[in-house]
């Protein structure tokens, strides 16, 4: 039984097998075929946190492959006291194939794929997005070509969203450059860790955005504040006023260079309308994939073979 807990339960022969069924998968549904090959199986979404793309992206991705899905709120699920975490886990795993858990501690994810007996997908968790970062860099082979040697530059903060391209980078042969103030770089921990699994890895942290993303291919940033940092917002603007992905810092980066963005995007902050809707973003062919990323993973999760 295959689980995405982190990325760090894939190989990088893993993730280029993913990617490979994500085309196929992609070219059929352009030209209106769509396999069923997971007739039957079924799809169980559990989710702390609100969501748009993850949500869509994964049942949509279930109902083109030929399968049904359930959503099951925080609430419905009875997460908020009403029954022990491990008792949920083994009732939905009853029902389900795979368990797409959208939460803030990572831990409660792992306790499902501990319990649920079935296979369980991390679909965000305040220490990583692994589905999104896969996302990011399948869309990034698509737009640029081979991966291998590119550069890719994140701006703003070491979130969840950072750490897993970090890691995701690391194992595709990718550079990657973090642009943000001191405080809020990715940890010693986190380098350390992918570092220790991927020696070559070539990840380098800078204060200063525009010396980031000199030579870079894409230019990627997420939101200053994310979910339970509401109360930060206001700090979190001044601090990261000169995060800002415009104009003048994509000329910075390399002729012909990309913007993505893994949406939901605060406009004015810590990206411009110029940018965000320019010819260089990849924001919504990005937001698409999601979902062909997803029917990539899950026809690999489930695999029969």
């Amino acid at each position: 039984m295959r689980n995405l807990i982190t990325l760090f339960d894939l190989q990088p022969d893993d993730i280029r097998e993913i990617f490979e069924r994500a085309r196929i998968l992609k070219s059929e549904c352009r030209n209106g075929e769509r396999k069923p090959l997971l007739a039957g199986r079924v799809l169980t979404q559990v989710f702390q946190k609100p969501s748009l793309r993850t949500r869509l992206s994964f049942e949509a991705a279930m109902i083109q492959l030929g399968g049904g899905a359930i959503f099951v709120s925080n609430k419905d699920a009875g997460l908020e006291g009403r029954e022990a975490a491990a008792d949920v886990a083994r009732v939905i795993g009853g029902y389900s194939d795979v368990i797409v858990l959208r939460t803030f501690e990572q831990s409660l994810i792992e306790e499902f794929a501990s319990c649920a007996g079935c296979t369980v997908v991390n679909g965000l968790s305040d220490e990583s997005h692994p589905c999104q970062a896969l996302t990011d860099l399948f869309t990034m082979e698509e737009a640029l070509g081979k991966l291998s040697g590119r550069k890719l530059v994140y701006v703003g903060d070491g979130n969840n969203v950072a750490r897993s391209l970090a890691r995701a980078c690391a194992m595709l042969g990718v550079s990657l450059a973090i642009a943000a103030p001191a405080k809020y770089q990715l940890s010693a921990e986190c380098l350390k860790q992918i570092q220790d699994r991927f020696p070559s890895a070539d990840i380098t942290q800078h204060v200063d955005p525009e010396s980031a993303v000199q030579d870079a291919d894409v230019v990627y940033t997420d939101v200053w504040a994310s979910m339970g940092q509401e109360d930060e917002k206001d700090q979190r603007q001044a601090i990261f006023a000169d995060y800002q992905v415009n104009a003048a810092l994509m000329s910075a980066a390399a002729p012909g260079a990309k913007f993505m963005h893994c949406l939901p995007a605060r406009r004015g902050l810590e990206v411009t309308d110029d940018v965000m809707d320019g010819p260089a973003s990849l924001a919504f062919p990005q937001a698409e994939n999601r979902m062909h990323l997803a029917k990539g993973l899950l026809a690999w999760l489930l695999a029969d073979d």
